[in-house]
């Protein structure tokens, strides 16, 4: 018997049931008909953050950013490619802290970039400043094999 998973659509932000097993299998929303992973980061507002952070049961790394932050924008395209390394066992989100403040102001996130994975809706582990794909990759395995 297979377990059943709660996986966040990134699309209609609706909460599917998808047997674990299926992961690999490019599951769609049962709502909207979407992919559930598309291997691109997902970009997180007000409305959204809770509902992947606190529902879904794969772990969610979320980076924490903003706009006029040079590191920031520098690391884009190597969490982008941690996205499809990691899917479909870990999403891959971006929050911009200046759109959204009141939505990382709980986490006490004090520099950008800001990396925190999440599991369950609770912070397993956090990492500050740009990193490389392969770095990205490495540390979110680290810390689930912990």
């Amino acid at each position: 018997m297979t377990e059943a998973l709660h996986i966040v659509c990134p699309h209609c932000h609706t909460t599917n049931r998808v047997q674990a097993a299926q992961l690999g299998s490019q599951p769609d929303c049962g709502s909207c008909h979407q992919p559930l992973f598309t291997g691109a980061p997902l970009a997180l507002d007000a409305a959204s953050f809770g509902k992947h952070v606190q529902r879904s049961h794969i772990p969610v790394l979320v980076d924490f950013w903003a706009p006029w932050c040079g590191p920031c924008r520098q690391m884009a395209p190597a969490f982008a490619q941690a996205a499809r390394e990691l899917e479909p066992g870990v999403r891959l989100a971006k929050l911009d802290t200046e759109a959204h403040p009141q939505v990382a102001a709980p986490y006490n996130i004090r520099s950008i970039p800001t990396m925190v994975l999440f599991q369950g809706g609770r912070e397993l582990s956090r990492i500050s400043g740009a990193m490389g794909a392969a770095d990205i990759v490495r540390w979110v395995r680290s810390v689930q094999a912990a």
